[in-house]
Parts: C-alpha cells; sequence; structure tokens
C-alpha cells in the first residue's frame, strides 16, 4: 500500500529528494522514474518565455502544458506517459518550482481527465500546436466513502465495460466538461466494482455485515494503491470490501500485507 511521500506545501529538492530516492530524469517538467509508481511535473514560470502559462482555471482544474520545445507536441515520452498514467497506475506528483533546483513545491497528486491542442510559439518563436492537459487534484476521499448505487438494470458486463471505457485513455475534450468528467469517472469505477463484489467482500471473503436503506449489501470502494482512499479510479485498482476489511488496511499491523494480497486478486480477476 503506498502513502504519497510529500507533504502539501512542502519545499523540496529535486535532486536530493526525489530523483536521488526515486530515479527519473533530472532535468525537464516530466519526469518519468521507471522503478517508482510515480511520474513527477514541475511547473513554474519557464514556459512563459514561449507563450503559454501553466496555472489553475477558474473551475478547479489545472492547466499544465506538455514538453517539446520546437515543432508540434505529439503524445511521446513525457506527453504519453501524463496521458496513459491511470491505465499504467502511476501517480501523477505536482512540484511547483519557485526559482531553483532546491525549491520545489509540493502541489499534490493530480489525475489526467483530458486534454486539448492550443497554438503558441515554440523557442524559435515558430507557431505551433501544444498539448495542454486538464488535470484535477486528487481529493482525499477516506472517510467519506462513496455509496454508488448500482443499477439493477444493468449487467456486470454493462457496468464493467462502462468502468473501463471511462478510466480509458483520456482523449481530447471540452475544458469546461473536465470536473463533471472526472466525478462521473469516479462513480462509473465504483458503480462496477460494487456489483463485481456481489455482496461479498473481496478480501475476506466474508458476506457484507448488513444491508444499506435501499436493500442492497453494504460494501465499501478501497483504493489499494493509496494509504487515503483518493488514489486511481480505475477497476484494476478498487476493490469492493466490508468496513472492517477497510479500516484494517488503513490502521490495523497487518494492513500492508492484506493490502497486497487484494491487489493480487485485483490483478487476477481484472486481466484484459
Amino acid at each position: 500500500m503506498m502513502e504519497i511521500p510529500f507533504e502539501i506545501g512542502k519545499i523540496y529538492d529535486r535532486s536530493r529528494d526525489i530523483h536521488s530516492r526515486f530515479g527519473g530524469q533530472g532535468q525537464g517538467g516530466i519526469s518519468t522514474p521507471r522503478n517508482a509508481p510515480y511520474i513527477f511535473l514541475f511547473t513554474g514560470e519557464s514556459g512563459e518565455q514561449y507563450g503559454y502559462r501553466d496555472d489553475w482555471n477558474e473551475d478547479g482544474v489545472f492547466l499544465y502544458t506538455g514538453e517539446g520545445q520546437v515543432g508540434d507536441m505529439t503524445f511521446v515520452r513525457g506527453n504519453k506517459a501524463i496521458r496513459d498514467h491511470l491505465t499504467n497506475g502511476k501517480e501523477l506528483l505536482m512540484f511547483k518550482n519557485h526559482g531553483s533546483g532546491t525549491k520545489n513545491e509540493f502541489l499534490g497528486a493530480f489525475a489526467c481527465v483530458s486534454w486539448e491542442m492550443r497554438t503558441a510559439p515554440d523557442k524559435y518563436g515558430d507557431q505551433r500546436r501544444v498539448i495542454v492537459f486538464h488535470l484535477v487534484s486528487q481529493d482525499d476521499r477516506d472517510g467519506n466513502i462513496s455509496l454508488a448505487t448500482t443499477s439493477t438494470r444493468q449487467s456486470l458486463g454493462e457496468l464493467r465495460r462502462r468502468a473501463y471505457a471511462a478510466s480509458s485513455t483520456p482523449a481530447e475534450k471540452d475544458l469546461r466538461q473536465t470536473l463533471r468528467r472526472y466525478y462521473e469517472r469516479s462513480e462509473e469505477v465504483r458503480a462496477y466494482v460494487l456489483a463485481r463484489a456481489a455482496g461479498t467482500c473481496e478480501s475476506c471473503g466474508k458476506p457484507a455485515p448488513f444491508k444499506r436503506l435501499d436493500g442492497l449489501p453494504y460494501l465499501e470502494p478501497h483504493h489499494t494503491r493509496r494509504v487515503s482512499d483518493g488514489g486511481l479510479d480505475h477497476p484494476r485498482w478498487v476493490a469492493g470490501i466490508c468496513p472492517n476489511c477497510h479500516k484494517e488496511i488503513h490502521y490495523g499491523m497487518s494492513g500492508i500485507e492484506i493490502n497486497r494480497r487484494l491487489q493480487e486478486y485485483l490483478a487476477l480477476i481484472e486481466q484484459d
């Protein structure tokens, strides 16, 4: 089970605190360490010299410009890693650079919901197409468990199809719909996961401890890749488990081992 190893608002040295621990490229805005479950994103004022600026919009979506200083940006290397991070099980961790490699403020974990193409100058002043990612901050949902209702009119196969479609590779979409798509994706995944569990805890194998007011068995969605439940919304990383197992994973002495076994189980049942 993974806990984000950085504290929001704290300043970190890029070389010492980030790359020496986890690897990844020491230069540029997108760093993709091979053996760590993270993609490191660095934002700051350097992009302004090329005609763009990473920043939040009025809806709380972070607009992050991809990499590539000359010519049209394409989905290779870091740009591809951001787009495909959910499918690949990689957390996007954002840092804001304050003018030197020793001053990088951690902004938190983000999810890529969609992207768009814009026009901006390259390093030589020539106009080109740039990729702007629509990123949403991953909320800490621990203690705020979704009670998504699974529709009795939809088969498990249909719920699975919808969940995978919602958590598939992000596409070019209208920025105005980003937050709605983010929350819809979360609910589609949770609805499928609870239906997949079929009233039985996917960790301990016991029946749900009671029924909800709507008559459905009570289980809770658990993100296996994060200590808190604001992790990756993908069927491969989310399980439907009973409240007792959920609390034990988060707070019990055997939590790490239970979570590891749960990840192995999900890998078996969610093979493509």
